[in-house]
């Protein structure tokens, strides 16, 4: 597997989300905890989400309550509670492991691509990376750098819209 474009995850509904339907797209994908300190950043990545989407940006949030329980949202309710809390309307998952024998095949992938100051491990909520429209990751996010102060890189990536 040598891009996203070979995974797939599911909405929270339990729909099959395949990743190749992002084929051609710059992706940022996140893990995402609604009662994490961190949980602000929601705002910051719905902003690039708006300011972006037209020109080919998508992020993708993978809730996970692999630290300190920071996801109690059942995939039922998560959705709801990202939107009425932090006006969220770029996709979800359902609720995936990060770290661990139950990793996620996709960030299994992104951490053996893009390995952090840890190695292969997931630090926090809101790790985010960032991929190329070919389905690449090119930069991984430490869980406390400010969606916004990565706007650069999204905008280096951007497919040509024209």
């Amino acid at each position: 597997m040598d891009t996203i474009y070979d995974f797939q995850t599911r909405t929270p509904s339990g729909k099959d989300l395949p990743l190749s339907a992002y084929r051609g797209k710059a992706v940022l994908l996140v893990n995402t905890a609604t009662k994490c300190g961190l949980a602000p950043q929601f705002r910051e990545l719905e902003a690039l989400h708006q300011k972006y989407k037209d020109q080919g940006l998508v992020i993708l949030g993978f809730p996970c309550n692999q630290f300190q329980n920071q996801e109690p949202e059942l995939n039922e309710t998560m959705e709801q509670s990202c939107e009425i809390n932090f006006g969220v309307t770029f996709q979800l998952s359902e609720k995936i492991m990060v770290n661990g024998r139950e990793t996620h095949p996709l960030f299994r992938f992104l951490k053996d691509q893009l390995p952090g100051k840890l190695g292969k491990r997931i630090k926090w909520n809101f790790t985010k990376f960032l991929i190329s429209p070919e389905g690449i990751p090119v930069r991984r996010f430490a869980p406390t750098v400010k969606p916004a102060s990565m706007e650069q890189y999204i905008i280096e990536i951007l497919p040509d819209t024209n």
